[in-house]
């Protein structure tokens, strides 16, 4: 028997005590199956990926999953492997198997490497992106198993592994409220990010045990048979501050030694019922001296992830040394819970089927939303229409919901969109127009050579890939638009009696005090002849008819043709007879009329403005012209 096995049953036996309905058979099955496709293949950890499953479920067993979390734990390794894919795991063992594995697949591959995000988006990602609680839990225990043993695994490896742990998984947990998690995430990863910090603290943890020696559990038993005396039944824990939560409050206070800390040890008391709460406190308050503005009711005032307890900070209790202060913590058995697991200290999907499912999706969102900033709702607003997949090589890729495999290409690169032949999605075929779930692993077919279609403007559900593949079938059309935009040009030429274009666009060369080449003066034709610009706004940019006087007020008056003025209350100079506006930067049509001027737009038009108008600065002064009221 392996070492998977003989832990998976004794394991498997447990979770089934305390679920009514457990259905062992089904759950065996997986296991059957991930032994047939992993068979001896070695995780990355140096055990074997099996091993690796069942070390991850083992992690996940306090939690008391449900058969589909099993299920996904066992098979979470599964995606990409020769023989399986999410379709099969859907056929096998159901659409939530199939949810809580891809999404453990995306999750575990989110990281701060590498990533344009800020740490709180990508942290917003990893809540948003999965509206089932059981796939971060997974994701999060898989984190923890691969922290276990550091050594097996390359120094830049666990060094980044530690790093995403700090500052996107241990937070995420206590977000949910899983504390039990977030202390062991903290605990393994803080020594691989912080060697020199862990040592420090480590050593004067060490020095501080000498100095006082242990009395924590004296000072447990002390308060224990106190509150006996009084008829309070209640149960006792204590503990010491973890490294990293000292290290992070030694840099928050600006505090260079632990024991100016306040709260380095702390007791725990578990009582029956709320009320017995506050009357616990009272009888400490009598046996040890609290501090003050050090008293804090998160009963009546819960935390946003739902934490309940009293806290309070004593002095002077039984066996404490007089200057160390502990720190006490009052809560009820259901409260202690909620306080380990979080918004998973309840679930049971099984016996509650999709009420209790979406009362969980519910939550998980309410806490998420109820903990960011307000200069975050739209960060997590967008993150909430969008999908995130996977390439083969496990890159995420950010897409809208709704997205394609052809988005995913053009999203990846243009030219892998450009070159599109087909797409296999968690390495099945799948139609164009196939609609993209977060977690999907996408693989592109391509031609060797470009390849588009038209009818992929149809397909394509983002602007930014229709834009793509736009501009390059308009370059192939390249020679058919310069002609097109070489006639229209040539008709505006004609109208201001210009000659037209030569062979070399000789009259393009100098354009907006720039030279241009061959090429460019063809793209511009190219422009006009899609349609993408007109030819009547090209004049104003040849500096060959600015320099020759072709572009003054004066042929301006010449070659265009006479318009009626809607306002004859402006007389332009010379009797200069052209259409008017009036500007809507200065408004000079408004209130009193005070000195104005015009300025010939690339339409031919005079746009009339204030005088002391600030626009003015940047206008070519050839372009004015005097203008005053009638």
């Amino acid at each position: 028997m392996t070492q998977s096995v003989a832990t998976l049953v004794p394991l498997l036996q447990r979770i089934a005590s305390v679920k009514t309905d457990f259905d062992e058979e089904r759950v065996l099955k997986a296991y059957d199956l991930a032994r047939e496709v992993y068979g001896q293949e070695m995780h990355r950890t140096g055990m074997t990926v099996i091993d690796h499953a069942a070390g991850v479920l083992e992690m996940l067993a306090p939690f008391e999953p449900d058969e589909d979390a099993i299920i996904a734990c066992i098979l979470h390794h599964a995606v990409g492997k020769d023989g399986i894919s999410l379709i099969d795991l859907e056929q096998r063992f159901g659409q939530h198997v199939r949810s809580l594995v891809s999404g453990v697949h995306l999750l575990s591959n989110i990281s701060i490497e590498g990533r344009r995000n800020s740490i709180d988006d990508l942290r917003l990602m990893l809540l948003s992106v999965s509206d089932d609680v059981r796939t971060i839990l997974i994701t999060l225990c898989d984190k923890c198993l691969l922290l276990s043993n550091p050594e097996a695994l390359p120094h830049e490896e666990i060094r980044s592994i530690a790093s995403d742990t700090l500052q996107l998984y241990a937070p995420v947990a206590a977000r949910l409220g899983i504390y039990s998690l977030k202390h062991d995430l903290e605990q393994r990863a803080f020594p691989i990010s912080y060697p020199d910090d862990a040592e420090r603290i480590a050593e004067q943890l060490n020095q501080f045990r000498e100095q006082h020696s242990s009395f924590l559990d004296k000072t447990t038993f002390a308060l224990q048979e106190y509150l006996s005396n009084r008829h309070m039944r209640a149960d006792m824990e204590y503990r010491e501050k973890k490294p990293y939560s000292i290290f992070r409050k030694m840099n928050t206070k600006g505090i260079t030694h632990i024991s100016d800390v306040r709260d380095l040890f702390a007791v725990r008391v578990v009582v029956d019922a709320t009320d017995d709460c506050y009357q616990t406190l009272g009888l400490l308050h009598n046996i040890g001296r609290p501090l003050p503005n050090r008293f804090k009711d998160y009963i009546a005032f819960p935390k946003p992830n739902g934490y309940q307890s009293l806290h309070t900070t004593l002095a002077q209790l039984p066996h404490v040394p007089d200057d160390v202060f502990v720190e006490v913590q009052v809560r009820t058995n259901k409260m202690n819970r909620e306080a380990k697991y979080g918004i998973a200290a309840h679930w049971s999907y099984k016996e509650h089927g999709a009420t209790r499912l979406a009362m969980e999706q519910a939550q998980l969102r309410k806490m998420l939303s109820m903990q960011e900033p307000v200069e975050e709702e739209s960060t997590y607003s967008s993150l909430a229409d969008h999908i995130f997949v996977l390439t083969p090589k496990g890159n995420i890729v950010e897409l809208p919901e709704g997205a394609t495999p052809l988005d995913f290409a053009f999203q990846v690169h243009t030219d892998l969109g450009l070159s599109f032949r087909s797409a296999k999605v968690n390495g099945v075929i799948v139609p164009l127009d196939y609609e993209l779930e977060n977690g999907d692993v996408v693989e592109v077919i391509k031609f060797k050579t470009p390849k588009p279609s038209p009818q992929w403007m149809q397909l394509l559900k983002m602007s930014s890939s229709r834009s793509k593949l736009k501009r390059h079938l308009y370059a192939l059309r390249r020679d058919e638009f310069i002609v097109q935009g070489r006639e229209l040009v040539n008709a505006e030429l004609t109208k201001h009696r210009l000659p037209p274009l030569d062979s070399d666009l000789s009259i393009l060369r100098m354009y907006d005090g720039g030279a241009l080449s061959v090429a460019r003066r063809e793209d511009v034709l190219m422009k006009i002849g899609q349609g993408s610009e007109r030819a009547s706004s090209l004049i104003a940019h040849l500096d060959a008819l600015r320099e020759n006087d072709l572009y003054s007020p004066q042929q301006i008056r010449k070659h265009i043709p006479r318009r009626q003025r809607k306002d004859a209350l402006i007389a332009l100079e010379e009797g200069l007879s052209m259409p008017t506006r009036y500007a809507k930067c200065c408004k000079p049509n408004e209130g009193k009329k005070i000195p104005i001027v015009g300025v010939i737009n690339r339409s031919g038009e005079v746009m009339i403005h204030k005088k002391i108008c600030k626009m003015l600065r940047n206008v070519n002064p050839e372009r004015r012209v005097s203008a005053e009221w009638k």
